[in-house]
């Protein structure tokens, strides 16, 4: 094992006791009489997902056996009303059989009880599969509740031919970015090298986390809540700045404006995810030849990334076939035939957490936008240079929507990103104080 997985495993083992209470209310699920094929029919399963690919690799898993029928329903994406969509239907007890969940939102829904414990299902020859942060993000009080899908650490793609005309080296620490932002917006007065996105707050989270921060740990029975840290408020200072001096854009992720300001030139580089190399080839698919993906820029010039977003699968409360939702799961985050089926698609670049599929996913995806380059040789050492011990908090979606209704005001004169991380302090310690847990911070 890796130096990273035994300091993760000892920050599991440490902090068992207050995400006991976090899981108390989590279905206790694991092992059910629904083997594939059970009674000589094959077990049906209905499945809940917003990811491109999806629905491909439902086909490709039908096709392939015969004991297991998954139905597919395409949601909208988790924030964008995926989560709201999956909550209702729990409660009023229609929910599906698995659900995709992203790794920030998973504490969350095992807080809520919505999904079950599929410790008993998923054995130590899968868990080893995966990428040790996966695994520790998908442990909560020492129980696993769902099988990673994807890792998603950060990178940093820019127009290779821009920067080229402009002169401008391809930065390797947050100083050099902003350097390269003055240089690119002294060659283009309209020109930019990124953009703050106010209605994602997770992106900031990931650079907090990419810094060093820990905003959530549980000691004890207790949850000990800083976004107050050192690492939160250089990078707060950092992006402040940036915007202060008009050297990034203030725009909606994925918006409209965002994509034209792509389109134009307007804005020559995007900090995202290893999943932003399929939406970047989609967007913009006339710019094929002009993006190359480099690490994201650190503090030290030493790799570190956090992660911006990934996916598991969960089997929710009520599912009386979670043994054949695991296996499902498992295939599809395990297997070439799952990955193939995905990037297929075209429109995915799907970064497996279950390392041995990383050279099929290599192969499978096409990278002649990119040039050629080895897109994923830069995912792999991005991955490998996840900061460990980051913890997701149970009230994900009330501290994001805290922090995002704050920085939504950002350029209006009356809101800064301080702001709007203090907002999503007060409403997660609130929070957490309303439904009894106990709280440091």
């Amino acid at each position: 094992m890796s130096r990273s997985w035994s300091r993760s495993t000892r920050v599991i083992a440490g902090t068992a006791t207050a995400l006991a209470l976090l899981t108390a209310c989590g279905g206790s699920g694991g092992d059910d009489a629904s083997g594939p094929a059970a009674g000589g029919k094959p077990v049906t399963l209905t499945f809940w997902a917003w990811q491109k690919g999806s629905k491909e690799v439902v086909d490709a898993f039908n096709a392939s056996q015969d004991d297991i029928r998954v139905t597919f329903e395409e949601i909208p994406s988790g924030n964008a009303g995926g989560y709201a969509k999956i909550s209702n239907a729990v409660k009023a007890g229609n929910a599906p059989d698995l659900i995709a969940v992203e790794y920030p939102q998973l504490p969350e829904f095992v807080s809520q009880g919505a999904v079950q414990d599929i410790s008993g299902l998923v054995g130590e020859d899968v868990r080893r599969k995966f990428l040790p942060q996966a695994v520790e993000l998908t442990t909560l009080g020492g129980r696993n509740w769902a099988v990673p899908f994807d890792a998603a650490p950060q990178a940093f793609f820019y127009r290779k031919d821009l920067f080229d005309a402009y002169e401008v080296p391809v930065p390797g620490t947050w100083d050099e970015y902003r350097e390269a932002a003055e240089k690119i917006k002294a060659a283009d007065a309209k020109a930019r090298i990124g953009t703050f996105f106010p209605d994602d707050p997770s992106t900031f989270q990931a650079m907090s986390w990419q810094a060093g921060a820990h905003w959530f740990r549980a000691e004890g029975d207790t949850w000990k809540i800083d976004t107050g840290d050192a690492a939160t408020k250089r990078v707060t200072a950092f992006w402040q700045g940036l915007l202060d001096d008009d050297l990034v854009h203030n725009q909606v992720s994925f918006a409209p404006e965002w994509v034209n300001s792509l389109k134009s030139g307007g804005t020559v580089g995007y900090l995202g995810a290893s999943w932003g190399g399929g939406v970047v080839k989609s967007t913009l698919p006339e710019q094929t030849g002009k993006w190359a993906v480099a690490p994201i820029p650190t503090w030290d010039g030493k790799p570190a990334s956090g992660m911006l977003g990934g996916s598991t699968f969960a089997v929710t409360k009520d599912s009386e076939k979670a043994r054949a939702a695991v296996e499902f799961a498992t295939w599809m985050a395990t297997t070439p035939q799952g990955i193939e089926a995905r990037i297929a698609s075209g429109t995915s670049s799907a970064f497996p957490a279950a390392t041995e599929l990383r050279p099929v996913a290599r192969k499978a995806f096409d990278a002649g936008f990119y040039g050629g380059q080895d897109v994923y040789g830069v995912f792999e050492d991005a991955a490998a240079s996840i900061l460990p011990d980051w913890t997701w908090g149970p009230t994900s979606g009330t501290t994001t929507t805290a922090i995002k209704d704050r920085f939504g005001r950002l350029g209006s004169g009356d809101a800064t990103i301080a702001d709007g991380i203090e907002a999503g302090h007060r409403a997660t310690v609130a929070e957490l104080r309303k439904r009894g847990l106990k709280v440091d911070g």
